[in-house]
């Protein structure tokens, strides 16, 4: 169970750290078409921006997808 929430936590942050560099490439696209400046994005700061995104994702996701694999889902469910 513990791999199944770790994955979502896994597969949510390098969705995100994709939509990052999208955005970035896209924000930058937009400013050199409109203000007429010359932007420059590096992959290595892609690649650590990216890589910084995933690891933030898989470590702030792990304590709560242990912590949830070892509830019982009928505790869990229940409201007081």
């Amino acid at each position: 169970m513990l791999g199944q929430f770790l994955f979502e936590a896994v597969f949510l942050s390098i969705i995100g750290g994709i939509i990052g560099i999208a955005l970035v490439f896209l924000l930058t696209g937009l400013i050199t078409l409109y203000a007429g400046w010359r932007t420059v994005v590096s992959w290595p700061a892609v690649i650590l921006a990216f890589t910084v995104s995933a690891a933030v994702g898989i470590a702030f996701g792990y304590y709560p997808a242990r912590k949830a694999a070892y509830q019982n889902p009928i505790e869990s469910l229940r409201y007081e």
